[in-house]
């Protein structure tokens, strides 16, 4: 194993349904259309290298952190934040005022 950087369908699929965002708000970030997101979530089609780091980016964006492949086990994707983080983001969200970027 080498501190390699996996980046594939399902890992895409996973982490999207991790941080609970939809494919249509993934592909609309990522500036790649909705049917290709899933094709590529499914398998059925690839992506081009820079569709594949944009969808990337976008899921990190929306809290999605990748774990490499190495010598401590396998790729994959988890959370950016911790629990209790993440129910402090959700809370500080639902405190109303004017909607605006999020930056987080």
């Amino acid at each position: 194993m080498n501190n390699e950087q996996i980046f594939d369908g399902p890992l895409a699929r996973a982490a999207r349904a991790l941080v609970r965002v939809s494919a249509k708000d993934v592909a609309s970030k990522a500036d790649v259309r909705k049917s290709e997101l899933k094709d590529f979530e499914k398998g059925r089609d690839d992506l081009t290298e820079q569709q594949e780091h944009r969808v990337l980016e976008a899921l990190e964006e929306f809290g999605a952190r990748f774990v490499l492949d190495d010598s401590q086990g396998g790729y994959g994707v988890r959370l950016k934040f911790n629990r209790a983080k993440v129910r402090a983001i959700e809370r500080w969200e639902d405190e109303g005022g004017t909607p605006a970027e999020d930056d987080v």
